[in-house]
């Protein structure tokens, strides 16, 4: 019997199992990322449970039976909107749209700023050079309107939605990974392996991608997060064509003077859901990033 390190004994193991138990064993003992985590479990099995329990009728305006902008009651926990839908329903349902837009169009944020990034560290010549005044252009432009403007040519919809929130967000993943990979590239270990006839593609794949992925682990819940305010935002500025989520939700509490009716609950519940999804988020990529950075975990103690 081996022991792992000073507090998580475990048997003999490869060195990536290793790692693996390390990482778990730190995160579990983090307050801020367990809860984090738990946030967002519940979302996501109300989000995936949804449509098991919430009908087409209970969204649809012209079915709607319940009394309009009705406080929170028995038979509406949350309240109702204006055609006497449920708010409660509407958010859970919200969700689901809310959530796998973040969730994607992060993945596409990262698949392209690491790509650049990753380019732009490596070629550090005219390759590298080039990408990175390109980075600086996307930089240099404002990314809602940017956004507002991409999804108004693509055709409202998520699939509109998500690209364009990707498009304008990689360049933050861009600039880390480049940063990252001049400082991998530039240790002894990678002169080395240069040196014995390492390619290029062996050094990005096997030296400097794994030195890389977990500053992306903690960087990609943090994008997420932001992802899901731009989704939020652009639903409520109204380019969304999805009908149920928390932005548009926002939108028609707005349409329909929900604030000056004293309909705070169609306000608040849908801005409440937004916000701990976005804290819960940010807690896990403050936990990950704690984790997975040994400064912070010293200065942590």
């Amino acid at each position: 019997m081996t022991a792992l390190s000073a507090d998580v004994p475990v048997g003999a193991a490869p060195p990536r199992l290793q790692a693996l138990r390390r990482f778990g064993y730190r995160f579990v003992r983090s307050p801020s990322g367990m809860a984090g985590l738990a946030i967002l479990a519940a979302f996501t099995i109300l989000a995936v449970s949804a449509p098991l329990w919430i009908g087409h009728n209970d969204l649809d305006v012209t079915k709607a039976t319940g009394p309009l902008l009705s406080g929170p009651s028995a038979h509406y926990p949350l309240g109702t909107d204006q055609p006497g839908r449920s708010v409660l329903l509407l958010v859970i349902w919200g969700s689901r749209p809310s959530l796998a837009i973040g969730v994607i169009s992060t993945v596409l944020t990262m698949i392209l700023g690491s790509a650049i990034g990753l380019f732009a560290g490596h070629y550090q010549g005219t390759i590298g050079g080039a990408l990175m005044r390109v980075t600086d252009w996307f930089i240099a432009l404002p990314s809602l309107p940017l956004a507002i403007s991409l999804a108004a040519v693509l055709g409202q919809g998520d699939t509109s939605i998500t690209i364009a929130i990707a498009v304008t967000s990689w360049t933050g993943t861009a600039r880390l990974v480049r940063a990252q990979t001049l400082a991998v590239e530039a240790r002894p270990y990678i002169e080395r392996s240069t040196a014995l006839g390492g390619g290029h593609w062996h050094i990005t794949t096997r030296h400097v991608l794994p030195n890389v992925a977990p500053l992306l682990l903690a960087s990609t819940t943090l994008e997420v997060a932001s992802a899901i305010v731009t989704e939020s935002t652009l639903a409520f500025l109204g380019v969304s064509a999805n009908k149920t989520s928390w932005g548009t939700m926002l939108r028609g509490s707005y349409d329909w003077g929900a604030a000056t009716s004293g309909a705070w609950w169609y306000i608040l519940i849908p801005g409440l859901c937004i916000v701990i999804v976005v804290m819960a988020f940010t807690l896990c990529g403050r936990a990950l990033e704690t984790v997975l950075n040994p400064r912070l975990r010293r200065a942590s103690r």
